[in-house]
């Protein structure tokens, strides 16, 4: 197996060298991660991988190798229920005209929502397909999959189709951005490269012909001077929203994550799902064991960062206005109020969205945090970007 693991990393590209692996086999020997998994995976990525544009390759064969990363557990609102798999197995669907989808009604808001679904949990002993109550398949209730619903909780589908979801029962791994990404436009980066603060730091290693013309005429022999490189000084903290709806954008996102990380000498990076809560993370692959706190990230980064939101903003607005609605597990404190700790502590803020501009008033949620980031919303575009870059300045 560790034999296929080495072959496959090779494979992949990554530059993992026979000296790497025979250390990293000897620490398994010598017991440093023995029954683990996470111990494991840590041991071989510290052992294999010299940087950090190679661990979302790394993790892909490992998963494919050892059979992928740990379960994660469901969502703490409801730790203590399984729902039977054979509930939400997908037999058929039922497709729907836009008539009879404006006739479904909702049940009323987030909290009857949530108390409905408490109660079908204890209520419900088989599975049902089709209906308008149960947690089922290809229905109008609203709990399961493959149906339709104007405000519902998503269970047991792989992904979104209609944007309906208040909140999805089933927790996603995501992928990180490859550095490596080639641009699809260089003027991506280049649109980046107006925010700018030159000055010169590091080691004297760019030559200085003023200095050397004046110090070899006054000395009478050639004398070479050198000054340190000038580079961007500008401090840039990214926060990008990832998975979701977000994956119809992946690769405009990887275009401005691989263009950030050309442009920006001083940059910070962490992923977030749909709004900024009360944690963030830097691998999707642990996003739900190895979270930094957002208070932390807020008492880290001074307050000369410029701070940049990336994503679609298409959400419930629960999500944003209400304790516990996000999508994904339960939020003590809102959207909102994360998002305005956020502004107070990074003055230069900006919200970019992939959606078009034309498309922004007919989604609530992106009208409500496009006007808690007072209007500092821009397209994922040159224009929108250039805009953008001024904004921050």
């Amino acid at each position: 197996m560790f034999v296929k693991f080495f072959s496959e990393l090779k494979q992949s590209k990554i530059p993992v060298s026979l000296r790497e692996y025979l250390n990293f086999l000897d620490a398994v020997q010598r017991g440093l991660a023995d029954f683990n998994i996470d111990m494991f995976y840590y041991l071989a990525r510290t052992s294999l991988i010299k940087h950090e544009k190679n661990i979302d390759k790394f993790d892909q064969v490992f998963a494919s190798v050892f059979g992928g990363a740990q379960r994660i557990s469901l969502d703490e609102l409801f730790s203590s229920t399984e729902i039977p798999n054979d509930w939400i197995k997908k037999l058929s669907e039922k497709f729907l005209s836009a008539k009879e989808k404006k006739e479904i009604k909702g049940l009323g808001g987030f909290e009857k929502l949530m108390d409905t679904l408490k109660h079908r949990l204890k209520e419900q002993e088989k599975r049902h397909q089709g209906g308008n109550k149960w947690i089922g398949t290809a229905g109008t209730s609203p709990f399961g999959a493959y149906g339709y619903s104007p405000e519902g909780i998503r269970i047991g589908q792989n992904e979104s189709r209609h944007q309906k979801a208040v909140k999805v029962w089933d927790k996603r791994n995501f992928k990180d951005f490859d550095d490596n990404s080639n641009l699809g436009s260089r003027g991506m980066k280049i649109a980046l490269k107006r925010l700018r603060l030159w000055a010169r730091t590091g080691i004297e290693e760019e030559f200085d012909l003023d200095q050397t013309i004046t110090a070899t005429a006054k000395n009478g022999y050639l004398d070479v001077k050198t000054r340190p490189e000038k580079l961007n000084s500008v401090k840039v903290l990214l926060f990008f929203d990832i998975g979701g709806s977000m994956d119809a954008y992946i690769r405009q996102i990887q275009e401005l994550f691989s263009a950030s990380k050309s442009a920006f000498k001083h940059m910070e990076y962490y992923y977030f799902h749909n709004c900024l809560y009360e944690a963030v993370w830097k691998e999707n692959i642990r996003r739900w064991t190895n979270q930094t706190p957002t208070h932390e990230i807020l008492r880290t980064y001074s307050s000369d960062y410029k701070c940049i939101f990336v994503g679609d903003a298409a959400m419930s607005p629960y999500e944003i206005e209400m304790p516990g609605g996000a999508n994904e597990h339960y939020n003590k404190e809102t959207g909102r109020s994360w998002l305005e700790r956020a502004i107070t502590q990074w003055p230069r803020n900006l919200w970019i969205n992939p959606i078009p501009e034309e498309h922004w008033d007919y989604s609530q949620s992106t009208q409500i945090i496009n006007s808690i980031f007072g209007n500092r919303m821009v397209p994922l575009t040159m224009k929108g970007l250039e805009s953008g870059m001024k904004l921050l300045t």
